[in-house]
This record gives structure tokens, sequence and C-alpha cells, in this order.
């Protein structure tokens, strides 16, 4: 596995990986809710509790409100934004560049363009990443369908 420059940033910044977690199972909110236990949360993306604390240490996720006593209350605002989150780790975008993201967006406005080039930039990569799984897809196809035409060969088939 090669370092990046990213990986090194994360590092230097304590962001080590969060825990592996299962397959998000995404469950529908309940409507006319508005305000989610952590435990609903977790159930609702797939994201374990300690994730979604982790999330929120480094930054990741905005301010979370609390009950008085200290149980945070996730919005619906905030399930769209980990619904985002969870897609941008899907494409692969690095932890620290998603902390970066957020940070921009709690700026406000006048960080649009850095926004915008952060995201075409990560676009590339994923585009790129595209091409080189329909590239390794391709040499699988061909391989599958070797494989069972030398079977079928040898079958008599």
């Amino acid at each position: 596995m090669t370092v990046t420059a990213t990986d090194t940033r994360v590092a230097d910044q304590g962001l080590s990986a969060p825990p592996r977690c299962k397959s998000p199972v995404l469950h529908p909110r309940p409507t006319g809710r508005d305000q989610y236990t952590i435990s609903e949360v977790a159930e609702h993306t797939g994201l374990s509790a300690h994730t979604l604390r982790w999330y929120e240490r480094i930054g990741l996720m905005p301010h979370v409100d609390r009950t008085h006593t200290g149980q945070r209350r996730f919005t619906n605002r905030d399930l769209d934004w980990l619904d985002l989150v969870s897609k941008l780790r899907l494409t692969g975008m690095p932890v620290a560049d998603m902390v970066r993201y957020a940070e921009l967006v709690r700026e406000g406005r006048h960080t649009f363009a850095e926004r915008e080039e952060l995201l075409t930039a990560h676009r590339e990569d994923v585009r790129d990443r595209i091409a080189e799984l329909q590239s390794t897809l391709r040499v699988l196809d061909y391989k599958i369908d070797a494989y069972a035409d030398a079977r079928r060969a040898s079958e008599g088939v």
C-alpha cells in the first residue's frame, strides 16, 4: 500500500481511520420527526455510534445538539450531511479532505469556489478509478470466458 500526502496529513492531524463498520443498511426516517438518538442514527446509516462520535470529534460533523443530560440529538439535516459524507467515503475521498470540506462549509458562502475546486479534483480521481475498475472488469470477463470455454471443451460440450 502506498502512503500519500493526504494519508500523512491525516496522521499528522491525529485523524486515524475510523473503525470499520458494517455495510450501511439504511432504514427510512420516521416521518414527522427531526430528533434522533445516536443509536437511531447508527441504525439508519449503518455507521457505528463510535464512528459517529469520531466524526464529531475530528470536525467532520457539524455541531450536534444535546439534551440537558448531554445526550446527542441529531436532526434530519445531520442525516443529510451523513449521507453526503458516506457517499464521499464510498468514492474514496480521504478523511482529511472531507474534514477540510466540512470546515469550508462551516466558513460560509465565501468558500464556494474552494469547495468546488476540492470536489472537482475529487471527481477526476473518481473518474480515473472508475476507468481503472472498468479495465480490470474487462480482464476478469476475459479470464472467466477463457475458463468457461476451456471447461466446456474439456467436458466435450
